[in-house]
């Protein structure tokens, strides 16, 4: 079925999955509830996590740990607290597919409202978030890659099914949020959110945008006030 947001993101999701997605939202959202009543500003680190084209899901969610640490670590623990997405506690039932876990961060992160009144800034990983965790220094990065992959596919046999050289690829030259379908997808959120609080008051809605990151620098502002290409927001086909 196709189910849509509050700003106008639609999906094709599997109907028996919606009472899990609304459970994880409200869980969520009181996580994130907690985290503020403490006085924090709120993050969502948006990053590729599925395994696709090379990349691998076990090492994405590892880079997610490290980069949710280090940009709490930048700011302070006590000040900002990252939204992880690619933490257990926030899994659907096995047969969810994309489009199910992107209906569940939009709801997330648009809020009831559409103004995304939860967040206060968002981090788009980058190279550099990847290239720290395979401690790669600009020099023979692709041979550090293969090694790395030579050591790690012997002990992981998931890994061992991804490609040699495609993995060697995808993290040398593609490892950002520019080569995922859910990120695409978070961008135009982001987008969306900014330009409805903008709209909403025209006094303060200008200064009052989320923040956002793209490889740990901030993000000019025409660059983060234009749309990219969707990744998995659409509407299911009608056949016939």
């Amino acid at each position: 079925m196709t189910s849509c947001t509050a700003n106008g993101f639609c999906y094709c999701v599997n109907d028996s999955l919606s009472a899990a997605i609304d459970k994880n939202v409200a869980q969520i959202r009181d996580r994130i509830a907690r985290q503020k009543a403490a006085g924090k500003a709120i993050g969502y680190l948006s990053i590729p996590l599925s395994t696709t084209g090379g990349s691998y899901m076990g090492i994405n969610k590892k880079v997610a740990e490290q980069s949710k640490a280090r940009i709490e670590r930048r700011f302070g623990p006590d000040a900002v607290w990252v939204l992880n997405p690619g933490e257990k506690d926030f899994t659907l039932p096995d047969d969810a597919r994309g489009a199910d876990y992107m209906l569940m961060w939009t709801k997330v992160l648009e809020g009831e409202s559409g103004l995304g009144q939860d967040f206060d800034f968002i981090h788009f990983a980058g190279p550099s978030d990847f290239a720290r965790f395979f401690s790669l220094h600009g020099r023979d990065d692709m041979k550090r890659l293969q090694r790395y992959y030579d050591r790690h596919s012997r002990l992981d046999p998931e890994l061992s099914k991804v490609n040699r050289t495609l993995f060697r690829n995808y993290y040398a030259l593609r490892a950002s949020v520019a080569f995922s379908y859910g990120s695409h997808d978070e961008w135009n959120i982001m987008r969306a959110i900014n330009q409805k609080r903008r709209e909403a008051d025209s006094k303060i809605g200008l200064p009052s945008q989320l923040g956002v990151l793209f490889d740990g620098q901030a993000v000019s502002p025409g660059l983060f006030e234009m749309p990219i290409g969707a990744g998995n927001a659409k509407a299911c086909e009608v056949k016939g």
